[in-house]
C-alpha cells in the first residue's frame, strides 16, 4: 500500500510524536508498504508562539496538494491538527476523498496552559477538525471514552510500541548510582507538571533528562535538581538505566511512550492515576499509581527490574504498525 502520511510534527523536533511517527514509518517500509511523509521541512516555517522549538509550515495548501497528487497514495492520514494537517483535509474534502485521522496530544489544554482561551472552544475546532475523517486513531481506551464525552466519534484504538531490543536492562549508565535516583524524561513543558515531581522531598537525587521552553526557568528555580538537558533520541536509554524510579507527573498525556521506554529499561514508574498512565501501566505491577506522588516514588523504589521489563515486552512496534495499517481508509470518493 502507498501511504501518505502527514504531520506537523517532525525532526528535529524530539517529543513522543515524532518518535512514534518516525518509528511507525520504519516499521511500515519493514512490512512491504511504501510511506510518503509530508513534513514542516518541506515548506517555509515560523516558529510556533510560546514553543519555538517546534516549526509551523506557512502557505502550505498547494505544496500539500501538489504532494498528495504526485505520490498517487492509496490512503492519506493526517497525522496532526497543525497547518499540514488543516491543508490536507482542505484537499482531501475538496477531492471527495476518504482519509484518516489521530489524536496523539490533549491540544486544548496544552493551549489553555500558555494562552487564555477556553477549553471548549478548542474541542469545538477539533470536532469539526475530525469530523469527516473515516476513523480517529486514539492511543487508549480512557481517551476513546474521553473523546466521546468530547463529541468526537468514530474513534479506534491504535496504542504505542516500544523498541525492545534499544531500551533494556543491562548496558552502559549514564550516571553512577550512589543513591536512589528518581528521573523524569521528556519535554521540560509547563503541561508536563514537573513542579509535582521537583518539589518532592525525596531521598537520594532528582534528574530531569529533556529541553523544552521551561527548562532554564526550572534550572534556576530548582538548583539541588540535576538537569541533564536534551538527548538525541538515540541517547536515552543508558539516562533511564540510571534511574531507581521513573517519575512521571503529567496529568494530561494521551499515553506517555516514555513510560514504556523506562519499563523496558526496568525502570518502574511512579505516576498519578490518570489517563495515560492507567493505561500504559495500569495493575501491571510494573509502577504504582497513587494520588500522592510522594508516596507512589518511595513505593516503587521497592518494585525490581523483571516487572517492568515483562510489562514492555507487550509493547511491539511491528503490532502497531500492523494495526495502523488496518486502521487506514481505502482513497476513495467518501460517501454523499
Amino acid at each position: 500500500m502507498r501511504i501518505v502520511l502527514v504531520t506537523d510534527a517532525a525532526p528535529p523536533q524530539v517529543n513522543g510524536v515524532v518518535i512514534t511517527l518516525s518509528t511507525l514509518t520504519q516499521e511500515l517500509v519493514h512490512l512491504g508498504h511504501d510511506v510518503r511523509t509530508i513534513t514542516p521541512m518541506m515548506f517555509r516555517t515560523l516558529p510556533c508562539p510560546t514553543y519555538p522549538e517546534i516549526r509551523l509550515a506557512l502557505f502550505a495548501y498547494r505544496g500539500v496538494r501538489d504532494a498528495i497528487a504526485h505520490a498517487a497514495p492509496d490512503a492519506v492520514h493526517i497525522a496532526t491538527e497543525g497547518p499540514l494537517g488543516m491543508a490536507a483535509r482542505r484537499v482531501c474534502l475538496e477531492r471527495g476523498l476518504c482519509f484518516t485521522t489521530a489524536y496523539h496530544t490533549r491540544f486544548p489544554e496544552y493551549v489553555r496552559a500558555r494562552v487564555p482561551v477556553p477549553v471548549g472552544l478548542t474541542y469545538a475546532w477539533l470536532r469539526r477538525f475530525h469530523s469527516r475523517a473515516v476513523r480517529v486513531m486514539v492511543p487508549t481506551l480512557s481517551m476513546k471514552h474521553e473523546l466521546l464525552a468530547r463529541g468526537i466519534g468514530h474513534t479506534v484504538i491504535w496504542p504505542r510500541g516500544v523498541d525492545i531490543a534499544r531500551f533494556e536492562p543491562y548496558g552502559e549508565r549514564a550516571i553512577e548510582r550512589r543513591s536512589p535516583v528518581f528521573m523524569y524524561v521528556g519535554r521540560v513543558a509547563i503541561e508536563k507538571n514537573l513542579r509535582a515531581f521537583l518539589d518532592l522531598d525525596l531521598p537520594g537525587e532528582k534528574w530531569v533528562v529533556g529541553g523544552g521552553p521551561q527548562l532554564e526557568l526550572l534550572r534556576r528555580a530548582y538548583p539541588d535538581v540535576h538537569f541533564a538537558g536534551p538527548k538525541a533520541h538515540a541517547e536515552l536509554a543508558p539516562w533511564y538505566r540510571s534511574a531507581d524510579v521513573f517519575v512521571f507527573p503529567s496529568r494530561t498525556d494521551t499515553f506517555g511512550l516514555v513510560l514504556l521506554e523506562a519499563m523496558a529499561c526496568g525502570v518502574p514508574v511512579a505516576a498519578f492515576p490518570v489517563p495515560g498512565p492507567q493505561d500504559v501501566v495500569g495493575q501491571s505491577g510494573a509502577g504504582v499509581l497513587d494520588r500522592d506522588l510522594w508516596r507512589a516514588a518511595i513505593t516503587a523504589l521497592e518494585i525490581g527490574a523483571d516487572a517492568p521489563r515483562a510489562h514492555a515486552l507487550q509493547y511491539s512496534w511491528q503490532r502497531v504498525a500492523r494495526l495502523f495499517a488496518g486502521h487506514l481508509a481505502p482513497l476513495q470518493p467518501m460517501p454523499t
